[in-house]
């Protein structure tokens, strides 16, 4: 009982906190209401009240403090608890550009973590731009900043109520647009799955290669943070000029030239930014059963 009485003490002065003494917002009245009473005594509902409230500051921390120093079981659970699935340009419009509600159930072949296995992708969605917190916990970070994508209800409400600052409203042709120029940019798209974000999709992140945080988790520290497309590069060498473009762009360094174009397969994440960069028209995306099931909401539904 003292335990319990503890937790709702730390739960009610981080909330207080958080929002400035007053009453709580209706956004976090949303989101507890959705969240039920379960998240809030096991603390998953603190947890994404600092997630969502001061997630430059959070991601920052986990970036410098949190994954240089986990071991082997502490990689396995911050994967399990938060991560992301790569997404190729198309399929990321085609979630922002959704008609009808999509549920998708037994997800272990396209996000194979225990979180986010059952999820309910939302017809016409909410979107809010929100400042990445990966770029912004970087000294010397990639602009524009404002280019995550917080998708659907109540997380849109939520982040526009408490960082109205940081984010902003926009309609499906503004965030098509968005996405269009990060592609454009070379830039890899992901959809992202948080437990403390009531275990289900959150987000569509829009980062290069020197900024995010889940491309650095797993080249730089083993957090096998990110799940494949489910697609894989393919060369033409007939096509390729052995020219390297493809090299400097790919996030995951799987591409190398040795007179053409060298893919490694295992590194591959199907993203597709080498297609993008590869003037000749020598690389194209292939289904690759291996790499898992691609999220792609019109098959899928």
């Amino acid at each position: 009982m003292i335990e319990i009485l503890a937790i709702l003490g730390a739960f009610a002065a981080i909330w207080l906190f958080g929002e400035r003494w007053h009453p709580l917002r209706p956004s976090t009245l949303k989101f507890i209401k959705e969240g039920g009473l379960r998240p809030i005594i096991n603390l998953k509902a603190i947890h994404a009240y600092i997630y969502g409230r001061w997630t430059n500051q959070y991601i920052a921390f986990l970036l410098k403090h949190v994954h240089p120093r986990l071991g082997e079981k502490g990689k396995v659970w911050q994967a399990n608890h938060y991560h992301g699935k790569i997404v190729t340009h198309e399929l990321a419009k085609s979630i922002v550009t959704l008609d009808r509600d999509i549920p998708l159930q037994d997800l272990e072949q396209i996000i194979p973590y225990s979180a986010a296995r059952n999820i309910v992708l939302q017809a016409s969605p909410d979107i809010a731009i929100y400042e990445c917190g990966c770029r912004n916990s970087r000294s010397d970070h990639c602009e524009p900043t404002q280019v995550c994508m917080v998708i659907g209800q109540p997380f849109v409400d939520f982040v526009i109520e408490h960082n109205p600052k940081t984010s902003r409203l926009v309609t499906k042709e503004e965030a098509l647009e968005i996405l269009k120029a990060e592609h454009e940019r070379g830039h890899v798209h992901s959809a992202w799955f948080k437990d403390a974000c009531l275990d289900r999709f959150y987000c569509i992140c829009n980062c290069c290669k020197c900024c995010c945080g889940g491309i650095e988790a797993m080249k730089k520290h083993g957090i096998p943070m990110m799940a494949p497309s489910g697609y894989v590069a393919e060369i033409n060498e007939d096509f390729c000029i052995g020219c390297g473009d493809c090299v400097d762009a790919c996030p995951f360094d799987a591409l190398s030239v040795n007179e053409v174009g060298c893919l490694e397969w295992e590194k591959c994440m199907g993203c597709g930014v080498c297609v993008n960069a590869c003037n000749q028209e020598a690389i194209s995306l292939v289904r690759d059963e291996r790499k898992g099931l691609p999220l792609d909401v019109k098959a899928l539904a």
